[in-house]
């Protein structure tokens, strides 16, 4: 019988060994701390897959391929970036689950992370359920209501296989004529901080030993969030999006800065950078705000990404100088770039920039460490796949009806009547005839606003599934009450009808960003003729469907009531309730609402301030036993 040589069993053993070890890694191991997996796995990484994590790619130019190829770390969905038109959880989820499985056939199998706005509910999909902008938000003066609200956007967003939305905006807008306002709670930072509650909605509460800073997503059901636009945004010489806010430090810090200690403490899991300037210095380029302030004194450990193309545009025009654009982000503090496009072209530049020692490896490091945390925090490489037992959480009646108590929350009552004693709301639900006129009374698309289904918003009522401000009407009157559509009457034939009162619903058109900058700040015609012919005629409340105040000053003395509804979403069904007095009218206004253009900007506490209707306004009334 041949004997085996003890030579040949230590080699053996070296290979078993060796095995063994290749099966454990630490990084795979959730029992292990944090700071171990971290450790382990970068150790493992090399300069290509590292590079690759800070990479994050539009889903047009996404493949299972080019995950694996360029070990990609994030995907993201931009405005009105679908799988398909109307595409359903399943199309969503077999999507991102396709780009995941690219994502774990690398070498390390690191998960990839899939972003998207969720910024008023998940308002890229049919059928999600479209809670009202943030300035309405803001008028409810309502944090537990804004959480519920951040927690059914997490479930409706992780109904279709994504864990992360690019909210909430917690910009301070000082100027209505900016195009981004409606994305604002508030002129007023506390009340901006007040609202930070969103974060503890789409994540989860921080656990009570949790260290400040740290980021944190209580699982499954949760999502990580990004408190945006880092810093200033919403403070832009005359309103002029991606413009410069030109401010005192100690002005930076006291108005436009609060609202991400908040964020922070609340264990916000990413943070992204402003278009912006501050006094000239592009915030994507601005190393001092973003390593200086944000990661060294505040302590902020998730990561940091870049606005869509932001690295492109610090130089001008955008993407002028991109090696330069490059060096300048990451050096900034940039973690993460979107980049959204043309990824090989930023990932060879930042390659030849770690090459030749222009970027050193230690910041690359930090990136990478950041985005990490965030992943194995979110429990992604645990479960990187999509959940579908959440799919029925799309648009469902629990979340539509907490849409429609913050509808109702959200309205703020400018006037009610010519005095006190002899007011016009709540209406009668019982009348002979009622007229319902303007523009905006039956098109979902308008009370929904931008960033609806498509980036910029769209008309009409097919877009999504919802209920219309003049459905909602009909579905609340009693059925004996004939209720008369025109949406631009003349005089006459209002005159002509003897209609018992009328509902006038006018407003902005949709829009989003630069394309919502305005210096008139009017409302849309015909709504100033609807107004004139309807409110000139018969006893009528004005329903202003708009992202920030309007210009009204000339139109107030002929209407009766005048309520402010923002961008309600797709439930109008609460806008029928409040009028109707099934509830009453608490809403606060969250903005000043000014005589006239000329005074802008204008905020509340400044020494000239000469309001219309001044920040923190609004008529109260009480539900009534209505017949």
């Amino acid at each position: 019988m041949a004997r085996t040589s003890p030579i040949f069993l230590m080699g053996l053993l070296v290979i078993w060994s060796a095995l063994a070890e290749a099966e454990y890694m630490i990084y795979k191991d959730a029992a292990k701390p944090l700071s171990s997996r971290i450790k382990d796995l970068m150790s493992r990484m090399t300069l290509e897959e590292k590079i690759g994590q800070m990479t994050q790619i539009e889903r047009n130019v996404a493949s299972a391929k080019v995950m694996k190829d360029y070990f990609i770390g994030s995907v993201l969905s931009g405005g009105g970036s679908v799988p398909s038109k109307q595409a359903s959880a399943e199309a969503w989820i077999n999507m991102v689950n396709e780009f995941q499985k690219g994502a774990l056939s690398t070498r390390l199998g690191i998960p990839m992370i899939y972003g998207i706005d969720a910024v008023h509910g998940h308002n890229n999909v049919y059928n999600a359920t479209i809670f009202p902008h943030n300035v309405g938000l803001g008028a409810t003066r309502d944090p537990e209501l804004v959480k519920r609200i951040g927690a059914a956007t997490a479930l409706e967003v992780r109904a279709t296989g994504i864990p992360y939305v690019f909210a909430p905006c917690i910009a301070v807008c000082r100027d209505p004529r900016w195009g981004r306002c409606y994305e604002s709670y508030s002129e007023d930072h506390k009340l901006v901080q007040a609202m930070t509650e969103i974060v503890p909605g789409l994540q989860g509460d921080i656990p009570a030993n949790s260290s400040k800073g740290v980021p944190f997503v209580a699982g499954k059901t949760k999502v990580a969030a990004c408190a945006k636009h880092y810093v200033g945004d919403g403070g832009t010489t005359d309103g002029i999006n991606e413009n410069n806010t030109q401010l005192s430090r100690q002005g930076l810090l006291n108005t436009h800065m609060p609202a991400y200690y908040n964020s922070i403490s609340k264990g916000v899991s990413t943070i992204m950078v402003s278009y912006s300037s501050w006094n000239g210095v592009k915030m994507h380029a601005n190393r001092d705000m973003i390593t200086g302030f944000l990661k060294n004194i505040l302590r902020f450990r998730g990561f940091v990404i870049s606005d869509w193309e932001g690295i492109n545009r610090i130089t001008s025009p955008p993407h002028a100088n991109y090696s330069y654009s490059i060096q300048a982000g990451i050096s900034a503090g940039i973690d993460m770039i979107m980049v959204p496009n043309n990824y090989k072209e930023f990932i060879d530049g930042l390659t030849s920039h770690v090459k030749n020692k222009v970027i050193p490896m230690s910041r690359i490091d930090d990136a990478v460490k950041r985005i990490l945390q965030v992943k194995f925090v979110m429990g992604l490489f645990e479960n990187p796949l999509a959940d579908r037992s959440l799919v029925n959480e799309i648009g469902s009646q629990e979340h539509r009806e907490l849409a429609r108590e913050a509808v109702r929350k959200s309205l703020v009552l400018l006037k009610n009547g010519e005095s006190a004693d002899k007011p016009l709301l709540p209406l009668p639900k019982k009348a002979s005839k009622i007229l319902v006129a303007g523009s905006h009374a039956h098109n979902l698309g308008y009370q929904c606003g931008g960033w609806t289904i498509e980036w910029q918003g769209l008309s009409g009522n097919n877009l999504t599934r919802g209920t219309t401000i003049l459905t909602a009407i009909e579905n609340t009157v009693d059925p004996s009450t004939e209720v008369v559509y025109k949406e631009n009457p003349d005089a006459d034939f209002v005159k002509s009808n003897n209609f018992s009162y009328a509902i006038v619903v006018v407003g902005e058109p949709p829009y989003a960003e630069t394309f919502g900058d305005s210096l008139n700040l009017t409302i849309s015609e015909p709504g100033p003729n609807t107004i004139q012919n309807v409110c000139g005629s018969v006893k009528c409340v004005t329903v202003i469907i708009s992202g920030r105040p309007v210009v009204i000053q000339p139109y107030v003395s002929s209407m009766d009531a005048l309520v402010a509804a923002w961008l309600p979403g797709t439930e109008g069904q609460g806008v029928a309730d409040v009028l109707f007095g099934d509830h009453g009218f608490t809403g606060k206004l969250p903005r000043t609402w000014f005589r006239t253009v000329d005074q802008l900007p204008m905020n509340v506490g400044d020494r000239h301030y000469d309001a219309l209707f001044p920040f923190g306004f609004g008529l109260t009334t009480y539900p009534t036993k209505n017949i």
